[in-house]
């Protein structure tokens, strides 16, 4: 699989935070508005909202601190390549929302702690399902760092949507497993190397065209 570079890993984490920001700022100026947009467990009209209720967040605290989290995993995730990283999203906020809209309680669901906790995961499960010596080493990493995490998938803080945080860790198991099962969806597609004989040339010669052409 190739790895893409640091620019391209930059970029791809500047692109999200970005969108991040720039929702937020909206949401200001719309005195919360977008918050409507978060998921409410069971009603069916919002179920489209397991999409847009990660982008949400309730105030620059909430967003700064998921902004920090999702800078560390989304990088560390990215060492597998982006298209791992992009499907890996796909799948975990995908199932997350889902989770969360069938069994979390009835509030207004938003923020992208459940993506965070979901990448969180698939980091240390991937040293487990993987064995090799990087994907070892970088979950050993994630849990000395960040092994409290763990903590957060108890309901401890009425205001807090710990069912997005255990849901989105189960997501981001499942995402491993069945990412590792299918190693064709997040192969890099890589590019034809044109093949070159050096010393005779592509084109036939004046001479065997005419010898041809006469024949």
């Amino acid at each position: 699989m190739k790895i893409p570079n640091l620019t391209q890993r930059l970029a791809t984490i500047a692109i999200l935070c970005g969108i991040m920001v720039g929702i937020h700022i909206l949401n200001l100026f719309s005195g919360g508005y977008l918050n409507s947009y978060g998921i409410e467990p069971r009603e069916i009209d919002s179920i489209y909202t397991i999409f847009t209720a990660p982008w949400l967040h309730g105030d620059l605290t909430h967003l700064f601190n998921n902004l920090l989290a999702i800078v560390v995993f989304s990088f560390l995730c990215l060492l597998n390549g982006r298209r791992y990283f992009l499907i890996a999203s796909f799948l975990i906020i995908t199932l997350t929302g889902i989770l969360v809209w069938l069994f979390g309680r009835d509030a207004l669901h938003i923020g992208a702690s459940g993506w965070i906790f979901g990448l969180w995961s698939l980091i240390i499960a991937l040293g487990w399902i993987e064995r090799s010596f990087r994907s070892i080493v970088i979950a050993l990493a994630v849990v000395f760092f960040y092994g409290s995490m763990v903590f957060g998938v108890l309901p401890t803080n009425s205001f807090v949507s710990f069912e997005s945080h255990l849901f989105g860790a189960i997501a981001g198991i499942v995402t491993a497993i069945f990412l590792e099962r299918n190693r064709k969806l997040v192969t890099e597609p890589t590019a034809p190397r044109p093949s070159l004989e050096f010393g005779k040339s592509r084109r036939p010669s004046l001479f065997s065209r005419f010898r041809r052409k006469h024949r």
